[in-house]
Protein backbone atom coordinates (compact mmCIF):
# COMPACT_ATOMS: atom_id res chain seq x y z
CA UNK A 1 0.00 0.00 0.00
CA UNK A 2 1.16 3.29 -1.03
CA UNK A 3 0.31 6.06 1.17
CA UNK A 4 1.23 9.67 1.42
CA UNK A 5 2.46 12.48 4.09
CA UNK A 6 0.06 14.60 2.21
CA UNK A 7 -2.11 14.96 -0.46
CA UNK A 8 -1.12 15.51 -3.87
CA UNK A 9 2.30 14.02 -2.97
CA UNK A 10 2.58 12.12 -5.97
CA UNK A 11 0.83 8.42 -4.84
CA UNK A 12 -1.87 8.32 -7.94
CA UNK A 13 1.29 8.14 -10.36
CA UNK A 14 3.37 6.31 -8.03
CA UNK A 15 1.02 3.52 -8.27
CA UNK A 16 0.23 3.45 -12.00
CA UNK A 17 3.70 3.36 -12.39
CA UNK A 18 4.55 0.39 -9.95
CA UNK A 19 1.51 -1.23 -12.09
CA UNK A 20 3.16 -0.88 -15.33
CA UNK A 21 6.46 -2.00 -13.79
CA UNK A 22 5.01 -5.31 -12.53
CA UNK A 23 2.88 -6.20 -15.76
CA UNK A 24 6.21 -5.84 -17.42
CA UNK A 25 7.59 -8.56 -15.25
CA UNK A 26 4.28 -11.06 -16.27
CA UNK A 27 2.32 -10.08 -12.96
CA UNK A 28 -1.27 -10.08 -13.40
CA UNK A 29 -1.46 -6.94 -11.43
CA UNK A 30 -4.44 -4.37 -10.67
CA UNK A 31 -4.77 -1.18 -9.11
CA UNK A 32 -6.91 -0.66 -5.89
CA UNK A 33 -8.26 2.77 -3.72
CA UNK A 34 -10.33 2.19 -1.25
CA UNK A 35 -11.41 5.72 -0.72
CA UNK A 36 -11.48 8.29 -3.27
CA UNK A 37 -12.89 11.69 -3.38
CA UNK A 38 -12.75 13.27 -6.74
CA UNK A 39 -15.31 14.92 -9.13
CA UNK A 40 -13.12 13.42 -12.01
CA UNK A 41 -14.63 9.96 -12.38
CA UNK A 42 -14.23 7.24 -14.92
CA UNK A 43 -17.29 5.04 -16.18
CA UNK A 44 -16.14 1.34 -15.58
CA UNK A 45 -16.68 -1.75 -17.95
CA UNK A 46 -19.49 -2.90 -15.20
CA UNK A 47 -21.42 -0.05 -15.34
CA UNK A 48 -20.67 1.93 -12.54
CA UNK A 49 -18.23 4.71 -11.55
CA UNK A 50 -14.75 5.04 -9.95
CA UNK A 51 -11.94 7.80 -9.54
CA UNK A 52 -10.07 8.88 -12.39
CA UNK A 53 -6.88 8.10 -11.34
CA UNK A 54 -7.84 4.18 -10.72
CA UNK A 55 -8.77 4.15 -14.55
CA UNK A 56 -5.44 5.53 -15.68
CA UNK A 57 -3.91 2.80 -13.15
CA UNK A 58 -6.30 -0.01 -14.89
CA UNK A 59 -4.86 1.17 -18.07
CA UNK A 60 -1.32 0.95 -16.70
CA UNK A 61 -2.02 -2.76 -15.83
CA UNK A 62 -3.77 -3.69 -19.17
CA UNK A 63 -7.36 -3.80 -17.55
CA UNK A 64 -10.66 -2.87 -18.10
CA UNK A 65 -11.19 -0.15 -15.25
CA UNK A 66 -13.84 -2.10 -12.64
CA UNK A 67 -15.75 -0.83 -10.13
CA UNK A 68 -13.38 -2.66 -7.25
CA UNK A 69 -10.60 -1.02 -7.81
CA UNK A 70 -12.37 2.22 -6.07
CA UNK A 71 -15.44 1.07 -4.29
CA UNK A 72 -16.23 4.01 -2.44
CA UNK A 73 -15.78 7.71 -4.17
CA UNK A 74 -16.95 10.80 -2.63
CA UNK A 75 -17.93 13.45 -5.21
CA UNK A 76 -18.01 16.85 -3.44
CA UNK A 77 -21.28 18.98 -4.22
CA UNK A 78 -20.55 21.63 -1.94
CA UNK A 79 -18.13 22.90 0.84
CA UNK A 80 -19.80 20.67 3.32
CA UNK A 81 -21.89 17.48 1.25
CA UNK A 82 -20.67 15.06 -0.94
CA UNK A 83 -22.15 12.25 -3.28
CA UNK A 84 -21.08 8.81 -1.36
CA UNK A 85 -20.70 6.31 -4.47
CA UNK A 86 -20.36 2.98 -2.98
CA UNK A 87 -19.14 -0.14 -5.68
CA UNK A 88 -20.10 2.42 -8.86
CA UNK A 89 -23.41 3.07 -7.30
CA UNK A 90 -24.78 6.47 -5.41
CA UNK A 91 -25.94 5.50 -2.67
CA UNK A 92 -26.66 8.64 -0.78
CA UNK A 93 -25.41 12.25 -0.26
CA UNK A 94 -23.83 13.25 2.93
CA UNK A 95 -22.93 16.41 5.37
CA UNK A 96 -19.04 15.45 6.23
CA UNK A 97 -20.22 14.90 9.63
CA UNK A 98 -22.26 12.19 9.11
CA UNK A 99 -19.93 10.85 6.58
CA UNK A 100 -18.18 9.77 9.55
CA UNK A 101 -20.42 7.91 10.97
CA UNK A 102 -21.19 5.99 7.67
CA UNK A 103 -17.23 5.00 7.02
CA UNK A 104 -18.16 1.51 9.67
CA UNK A 105 -20.72 0.07 6.88
CA UNK A 106 -18.71 1.38 4.00
CA UNK A 107 -15.70 -1.39 5.50
CA UNK A 108 -17.37 -4.61 4.35
CA UNK A 109 -17.69 -3.08 1.08
CA UNK A 110 -14.68 -1.93 0.51
CA UNK A 111 -12.86 -5.31 2.26
CA UNK A 112 -15.57 -7.59 -0.48
CA UNK A 113 -14.21 -5.51 -3.25
CA UNK A 114 -10.50 -5.72 -2.34
CA UNK A 115 -10.98 -9.78 -1.51
CA UNK A 116 -12.49 -10.43 -5.36
CA UNK A 117 -9.55 -8.72 -6.59
CA UNK A 118 -6.90 -10.05 -4.04
CA UNK A 119 -8.13 -13.38 -5.29
CA UNK A 120 -8.21 -12.56 -8.95
CA UNK A 121 -4.48 -11.13 -9.45
CA UNK A 122 -1.04 -11.88 -8.26
CA UNK A 123 -0.70 -8.28 -6.98
CA UNK A 124 -2.96 -5.74 -5.85
CA UNK A 125 -1.24 -2.43 -5.30
CA UNK A 126 -3.13 -0.28 -2.87
CA UNK A 127 -3.27 3.86 -2.89
CA UNK A 128 -3.89 5.62 0.04
CA UNK A 129 -5.87 8.56 0.07
CA UNK A 130 -4.48 11.79 2.18
CA UNK A 131 -2.35 11.07 5.09
CA UNK A 132 -2.11 8.70 7.60
CA UNK A 133 -0.74 11.99 9.75
CA UNK A 134 -4.36 12.59 9.91
CA UNK A 135 -4.62 10.80 13.22
CA UNK A 136 -7.75 12.76 14.05
CA UNK A 137 -9.75 10.63 11.20
CA UNK A 138 -7.74 7.07 12.43
CA UNK A 139 -10.90 5.83 14.02
CA UNK A 140 -13.10 3.65 11.63
CA UNK A 141 -10.48 5.10 8.91
CA UNK A 142 -11.36 3.12 5.66
CA UNK A 143 -8.75 4.69 3.30
CA UNK A 144 -5.48 4.24 4.99
CA UNK A 145 -4.11 2.80 8.59
CA UNK A 146 -7.73 1.57 9.13
CA UNK A 147 -7.68 -0.07 5.64
CA UNK A 148 -4.01 -1.15 5.90
CA UNK A 149 -4.33 -3.18 9.59
CA UNK A 150 -7.91 -4.84 8.69
CA UNK A 151 -6.31 -5.80 5.34
CA UNK A 152 -2.92 -6.83 6.67
CA UNK A 153 -1.00 -4.85 4.01
CA UNK A 154 2.18 -3.50 4.66
CA UNK A 155 2.82 -0.01 3.38
CA UNK A 156 5.09 2.45 2.25
CA UNK A 157 5.08 5.90 2.99
CA UNK A 158 6.01 8.87 0.26
CA UNK A 159 7.20 12.24 0.74
CA UNK A 160 7.24 15.24 -1.68
CA UNK A 161 9.96 17.08 -1.18
CA UNK A 162 9.41 19.53 -3.95
CA UNK A 163 6.97 21.43 -1.48
CA UNK A 164 9.77 21.80 1.39
CA UNK A 165 10.18 20.03 4.75
CA UNK A 166 10.37 16.64 3.66
CA UNK A 167 12.26 15.01 6.56
CA UNK A 168 9.59 16.50 8.80
CA UNK A 169 7.27 15.40 7.16
CA UNK A 170 8.08 11.28 7.13
CA UNK A 171 9.50 11.76 10.81
CA UNK A 172 6.71 13.63 11.65
CA UNK A 173 4.55 11.29 10.82
CA UNK A 174 5.78 8.80 11.88
CA UNK A 175 5.93 10.77 15.36
CA UNK A 176 2.28 10.90 15.90
CA UNK A 177 1.40 7.43 14.43
CA UNK A 178 0.39 5.12 16.52
CA UNK A 179 2.80 2.27 17.27
CA UNK A 180 1.18 -1.07 15.76
CA UNK A 181 0.60 1.44 12.56
CA UNK A 182 4.17 3.07 12.37
CA UNK A 183 5.12 -0.79 12.52
CA UNK A 184 3.21 -1.01 9.40
CA UNK A 185 5.48 1.13 7.46
CA UNK A 186 8.33 -0.97 5.59
CA UNK A 187 9.77 1.69 4.49
CA UNK A 188 9.80 5.17 2.39
CA UNK A 189 10.23 7.45 -0.88
CA UNK A 190 11.24 10.29 -1.67
CA UNK A 191 9.12 11.97 -4.68
CA UNK A 192 9.35 14.69 -7.31
CA UNK A 193 13.22 15.61 -6.44
CA UNK A 194 15.04 18.57 -8.91
CA UNK A 195 18.24 18.70 -9.76
CA UNK A 196 21.35 15.93 -8.75
CA UNK A 197 19.62 13.59 -6.47
CA UNK A 198 22.94 12.94 -4.84
CA UNK A 199 22.70 15.98 -2.64
CA UNK A 200 19.83 14.89 -0.99
CA UNK A 201 22.38 11.81 0.56
CA UNK A 202 22.63 13.00 3.87
CA UNK A 203 18.95 14.20 4.18
CA UNK A 204 18.06 10.46 3.21
CA UNK A 205 20.45 8.81 5.77
CA UNK A 206 18.84 10.84 8.27
CA UNK A 207 15.49 9.94 7.42
CA UNK A 208 16.38 6.08 7.53
CA UNK A 209 18.56 6.30 10.99
CA UNK A 210 15.34 8.53 12.43
CA UNK A 211 12.98 6.47 11.49
CA UNK A 212 14.35 2.47 11.16
CA UNK A 213 12.16 2.44 8.11
CA UNK A 214 13.94 1.41 4.55
CA UNK A 215 14.14 3.47 1.97
CA UNK A 216 13.42 2.91 -1.51
CA UNK A 217 14.87 5.60 -2.91
CA UNK A 218 14.67 9.33 -4.55
CA UNK A 219 12.66 9.85 -7.07
CA UNK A 220 13.10 12.80 -9.70
CA UNK A 221 10.77 14.76 -10.98
CA UNK A 222 8.70 12.77 -13.84
CA UNK A 223 8.68 15.57 -16.91
CA UNK A 224 5.94 13.80 -18.96
CA UNK A 225 3.68 14.20 -16.17
CA UNK A 226 1.22 16.45 -18.05
CA UNK A 227 1.06 14.08 -20.43
CA UNK A 228 -1.16 11.92 -17.75
CA UNK A 229 -4.75 12.57 -17.52
CA UNK A 230 -5.31 14.90 -13.70
CA UNK A 231 -7.14 13.54 -10.86
CA UNK A 232 -7.45 16.58 -9.33
CA UNK A 233 -8.73 20.07 -10.84
CA UNK A 234 -6.23 21.53 -8.72
CA UNK A 235 -3.38 20.08 -11.09
CA UNK A 236 -5.64 21.66 -14.09
CA UNK A 237 -3.09 23.55 -15.75
CA UNK A 238 -2.30 27.04 -13.90
CA UNK A 239 -3.40 29.37 -16.54
CA UNK A 240 -1.88 29.08 -19.94
CA UNK A 241 -1.01 25.24 -21.30
CA UNK A 242 0.99 25.06 -24.85
CA UNK A 243 1.80 27.57 -26.99
CA UNK A 244 -0.07 27.27 -30.31
CA UNK A 245 -1.45 29.35 -32.41
CA UNK A 246 -5.34 28.66 -32.05
CA UNK A 247 -6.57 29.46 -28.12
CA UNK A 248 -9.02 27.92 -26.62
CA UNK A 249 -10.74 28.60 -23.34
CA UNK A 250 -12.03 26.82 -20.15
CA UNK A 251 -14.41 27.79 -18.07
CA UNK A 252 -12.94 26.78 -14.36
CA UNK A 253 -15.64 26.14 -12.20
CA UNK A 254 -15.85 25.93 -8.96
CA UNK A 255 -17.78 22.11 -9.10
CA UNK A 256 -16.11 21.12 -12.35
CA UNK A 257 -16.18 17.67 -13.14
CA UNK A 258 -15.03 15.02 -15.46
CA UNK A 259 -12.34 17.12 -16.45
CA UNK A 260 -10.39 14.63 -18.38
CA UNK A 261 -12.12 16.03 -21.61
CA UNK A 262 -9.39 18.70 -21.93
CA UNK A 263 -6.35 16.26 -21.44
CA UNK A 264 -6.49 15.20 -25.00
CA UNK A 265 -6.68 19.14 -26.40
CA UNK A 266 -3.57 20.66 -23.85
CA UNK A 267 -1.70 18.21 -25.91
CA UNK A 268 -1.79 19.23 -29.37
CA UNK A 269 1.10 21.43 -30.60
CA UNK A 270 -1.69 23.93 -32.80
CA UNK A 271 -4.19 24.41 -29.35
CA UNK A 272 -3.12 26.89 -26.61
CA UNK A 273 -5.52 26.24 -23.66
CA UNK A 274 -6.53 28.97 -21.30
CA UNK A 275 -7.90 27.96 -17.98
CA UNK A 276 -9.89 31.02 -16.67
CA UNK A 277 -10.43 30.65 -13.47
CA UNK A 278 -12.50 32.73 -10.72
CA UNK A 279 -11.97 36.64 -10.83
CA UNK A 280 -10.47 36.43 -14.55
CA UNK A 281 -11.85 37.64 -17.25
CA UNK A 282 -12.41 35.70 -20.68
CA UNK A 283 -9.50 36.34 -23.30
CA UNK A 284 -10.92 38.15 -26.39
CA UNK A 285 -8.85 36.32 -28.67
CA UNK A 286 -9.88 32.79 -28.34
CA UNK A 287 -11.46 31.13 -30.81
CA UNK A 288 -13.56 28.47 -28.62
CA UNK A 289 -14.91 28.52 -25.29
CA UNK A 290 -15.55 24.99 -23.15
CA UNK A 291 -17.96 25.00 -20.73
CA UNK A 292 -17.38 21.66 -18.98
CA UNK A 293 -18.73 19.20 -16.90
CA UNK A 294 -20.36 20.24 -13.18
CA UNK A 295 -20.95 18.40 -10.42
CA UNK A 296 -23.64 21.10 -9.14
CA UNK A 297 -24.97 22.75 -12.26
CA UNK A 298 -27.52 25.76 -11.10
CA UNK A 299 -24.16 26.32 -8.35
CA UNK A 300 -21.51 26.84 -11.04
CA UNK A 301 -24.15 28.45 -13.03
CA UNK A 302 -24.20 30.93 -10.39
CA UNK A 303 -20.84 31.02 -9.90
CA UNK A 304 -20.26 31.75 -13.85
CA UNK A 305 -22.55 34.75 -13.00
CA UNK A 306 -20.72 35.90 -10.46
CA UNK A 307 -17.26 35.95 -11.88
CA UNK A 308 -19.04 38.00 -15.21
CA UNK A 309 -18.40 35.26 -17.22
CA UNK A 310 -22.30 35.83 -19.09
CA UNK A 311 -21.51 39.00 -20.28
CA UNK A 312 -18.01 37.55 -21.61
CA UNK A 313 -19.59 35.01 -23.22
CA UNK A 314 -22.57 36.95 -24.91
CA UNK A 315 -19.48 39.18 -26.52
CA UNK A 316 -17.39 36.09 -27.34
CA UNK A 317 -21.02 35.29 -29.43
CA UNK A 318 -21.12 38.20 -30.98
CA UNK A 319 -17.49 38.84 -32.10
CA UNK A 320 -17.98 34.85 -34.22
CA UNK A 321 -17.05 32.51 -31.49
CA UNK A 322 -17.83 28.92 -31.06
CA UNK A 323 -18.90 27.52 -27.57
CA UNK A 324 -19.11 24.02 -26.55
CA UNK A 325 -20.72 22.80 -23.45
CA UNK A 326 -20.23 19.40 -22.16
CA UNK A 327 -22.56 17.92 -19.66
CA UNK A 328 -23.13 20.69 -17.09
CA UNK A 329 -21.67 23.13 -19.54
CA UNK A 330 -24.22 21.84 -21.79
CA UNK A 331 -27.47 22.22 -19.48
CA UNK A 332 -26.16 25.92 -18.48
CA UNK A 333 -26.47 26.53 -22.27
CA UNK A 334 -30.05 26.37 -22.22
CA UNK A 335 -32.75 28.56 -21.16
CA UNK A 336 -33.68 26.46 -18.33
CA UNK A 337 -32.29 24.29 -15.66
CA UNK A 338 -34.99 22.71 -12.65
CA UNK A 339 -34.35 20.64 -9.92
CA UNK A 340 -37.92 20.01 -8.80
CA UNK A 341 -36.96 17.14 -6.20
CA UNK A 342 -33.68 19.18 -4.89
CA UNK A 343 -30.92 16.46 -6.63
CA UNK A 344 -28.23 18.76 -6.69
CA UNK A 345 -29.15 20.80 -3.93
CA UNK A 346 -32.57 22.95 -2.84
CA UNK A 347 -35.59 22.48 -5.20
CA UNK A 348 -35.62 25.38 -7.30
CA UNK A 349 -35.43 26.51 -11.36
CA UNK A 350 -33.15 28.79 -12.63
CA UNK A 351 -32.36 30.65 -15.79
CA UNK A 352 -29.86 29.35 -18.00
CA UNK A 353 -27.79 31.49 -20.40
CA UNK A 354 -29.87 31.50 -23.36
CA UNK A 355 -27.58 30.52 -25.85
CA UNK A 356 -28.90 27.23 -26.84
CA UNK A 357 -33.55 27.24 -27.18
CA UNK A 358 -33.13 23.59 -24.80
CA UNK A 359 -34.63 23.22 -21.10
CA UNK A 360 -33.14 21.09 -18.68
CA UNK A 361 -35.03 19.24 -15.53
CA UNK A 362 -33.04 17.40 -13.49
CA UNK A 363 -34.10 14.17 -12.12
CA UNK A 364 -32.68 11.25 -9.37
CA UNK A 365 -32.24 8.50 -11.90
CA UNK A 366 -27.89 9.18 -13.13
CA UNK A 367 -27.31 7.94 -16.47
CA UNK A 368 -23.93 5.76 -16.44
CA UNK A 369 -22.87 4.49 -19.72
CA UNK A 370 -20.20 3.89 -22.43
CA UNK A 371 -21.38 4.91 -25.77
CA UNK A 372 -19.89 4.99 -29.71
CA UNK A 373 -21.61 7.60 -31.72
CA UNK A 374 -21.15 9.80 -34.64
CA UNK A 375 -20.24 13.33 -34.74
CA UNK A 376 -23.05 14.84 -37.31
CA UNK A 377 -21.42 17.82 -38.38
CA UNK A 378 -17.96 15.59 -39.15
CA UNK A 379 -19.68 12.26 -39.94
CA UNK A 380 -17.00 10.46 -37.71
CA UNK A 381 -17.33 8.35 -35.07
CA UNK A 382 -16.53 9.45 -31.55
CA UNK A 383 -16.16 7.05 -28.65
CA UNK A 384 -17.16 8.50 -24.99
CA UNK A 385 -18.96 7.93 -22.18
CA UNK A 386 -22.23 9.63 -20.32
CA UNK A 387 -22.47 10.54 -16.64
CA UNK A 388 -25.18 12.86 -15.81
CA UNK A 389 -28.18 13.31 -14.36
CA UNK A 390 -30.79 15.18 -16.02
CA UNK A 391 -33.06 15.26 -19.63
CA UNK A 392 -32.54 18.28 -21.96
CA UNK A 393 -35.22 19.17 -24.59
CA UNK A 394 -35.75 21.73 -26.81
CA UNK A 395 -36.30 23.13 -30.47
CA UNK A 396 -32.36 23.39 -30.60
CA UNK A 397 -32.46 18.95 -29.97
CA UNK A 398 -33.37 18.97 -33.43
CA UNK A 399 -29.85 19.49 -34.65
CA UNK A 400 -28.03 17.15 -32.45
CA UNK A 401 -24.51 17.05 -31.76
CA UNK A 402 -24.14 13.71 -32.31
CA UNK A 403 -26.26 10.67 -32.77
CA UNK A 404 -26.08 6.92 -31.18
CA UNK A 405 -27.95 3.70 -31.64
CA UNK A 406 -31.35 4.83 -31.31
CA UNK A 407 -31.66 8.02 -29.93
CA UNK A 408 -30.03 11.82 -30.79
CA UNK A 409 -27.50 13.44 -28.18
CA UNK A 410 -27.46 17.28 -27.65
CA UNK A 411 -28.28 20.08 -29.76
CA UNK A 412 -26.51 22.73 -31.90
CA UNK A 413 -27.40 26.69 -32.83
CA UNK A 414 -28.68 27.57 -36.27
CA UNK A 415 -25.37 28.47 -37.40
CA UNK A 416 -23.46 25.43 -35.98
CA UNK A 417 -21.05 27.61 -33.09
CA UNK A 418 -22.84 27.08 -30.42
CA UNK A 419 -22.93 23.36 -29.07
CA UNK A 420 -24.17 21.01 -26.15
CA UNK A 421 -23.52 17.38 -25.32
CA UNK A 422 -23.51 15.01 -22.73
CA UNK A 423 -20.64 13.17 -24.88
CA UNK A 424 -17.27 13.24 -22.08
CA UNK A 425 -14.06 11.96 -23.73
CA UNK A 426 -14.83 12.93 -27.24
CA UNK A 427 -11.67 14.37 -27.98
CA UNK A 428 -9.96 11.40 -27.16
CA UNK A 429 -10.96 10.38 -30.76
CA UNK A 430 -8.28 11.53 -32.54
CA UNK A 431 -9.96 11.41 -36.16
CA UNK A 432 -13.02 13.33 -34.60
CA UNK A 433 -10.56 15.90 -32.40
CA UNK A 434 -8.48 17.06 -36.00
CA UNK A 435 -11.47 17.38 -37.70
CA UNK A 436 -13.30 19.46 -34.83
CA UNK A 437 -10.26 21.48 -34.22
CA UNK A 438 -9.58 21.69 -38.10
CA UNK A 439 -13.09 23.98 -38.45
CA UNK A 440 -11.49 26.04 -35.98
CA UNK A 441 -8.18 26.78 -38.00
CA UNK A 442 -5.91 24.31 -36.11
CA UNK A 443 -3.52 22.51 -38.54
CA UNK A 444 -3.23 18.82 -37.89
CA UNK A 445 -0.47 17.11 -35.97
CA UNK A 446 -1.63 13.46 -36.03
CA UNK A 447 -1.32 13.32 -32.12
CA UNK A 448 -2.69 9.61 -31.18
CA UNK A 449 -4.03 10.25 -27.83
CA UNK A 450 -4.55 6.90 -26.40
CA UNK A 451 -0.74 5.81 -27.76
CA UNK A 452 0.82 9.20 -26.27
CA UNK A 453 -0.69 8.06 -22.76
CA UNK A 454 0.17 4.22 -22.87
CA UNK A 455 3.40 5.50 -24.35
CA UNK A 456 4.09 7.85 -21.03
CA UNK A 457 3.16 4.91 -19.01
CA UNK A 458 5.86 2.82 -19.85
CA UNK A 459 8.28 5.99 -19.77
CA UNK A 460 7.13 6.09 -16.21
CA UNK A 461 7.66 2.59 -15.55
CA UNK A 462 11.16 2.89 -17.01
CA UNK A 463 11.65 6.26 -14.45
CA UNK A 464 10.94 3.80 -11.45
CA UNK A 465 13.34 1.54 -12.48
CA UNK A 466 16.28 3.33 -13.09
CA UNK A 467 15.57 5.38 -9.67
CA UNK A 468 14.01 3.08 -6.94
CA UNK A 469 14.37 -0.01 -5.90
CA UNK A 470 11.35 -1.61 -7.55
CA UNK A 471 12.33 -5.02 -7.01
CA UNK A 472 12.69 -4.56 -3.27
CA UNK A 473 8.61 -2.95 -3.27
CA UNK A 474 7.57 -5.66 -5.00
CA UNK A 475 9.23 -8.14 -2.88
CA UNK A 476 7.53 -6.76 -0.12
CA UNK A 477 3.97 -7.41 -0.85
CA UNK A 478 3.07 -10.60 0.75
Amino acid sequence: MIQGCGSNVGKSMLVAGLCRAALRRGLRVAPFKPQNMSNNAAVTADGGEIGRAQALQALACGLEPLVDMNPVLLKPESESGAQVVVQGKRICTVRARAYAALKPQLMAAVLESFGRLKSSYDLVIVEGAGSPAEINLRANDIANMGFAEAADVPVVLVGDIDRGGVIAQIIGTQAVLDPADAARVAGFIINKFRGDPRLFDEGYRQIASRSGWQGYGVLPWFERAHLLPAEDALDLGAGVVGGGAVRIACLVFSRIANFDDLDPLQAEPGVELVMVRAGQPLPGDVRLVILPGSKSTRADLAFLRAQGWDIDLAAHIRRGGHVLGICGGYQMLGRQVSDPDGVEGPAGDMQGLGFLDVTTVMSPDKRLERVQARHVASGLDVAGYEIHIGRTTGADCARPFARLAGRDDGATGPDGRIMGTYLHGLFASDRFRSAFLAGLGVAPSGHQHGAVVDATLDALADHLEAHLDVDGLLARAR
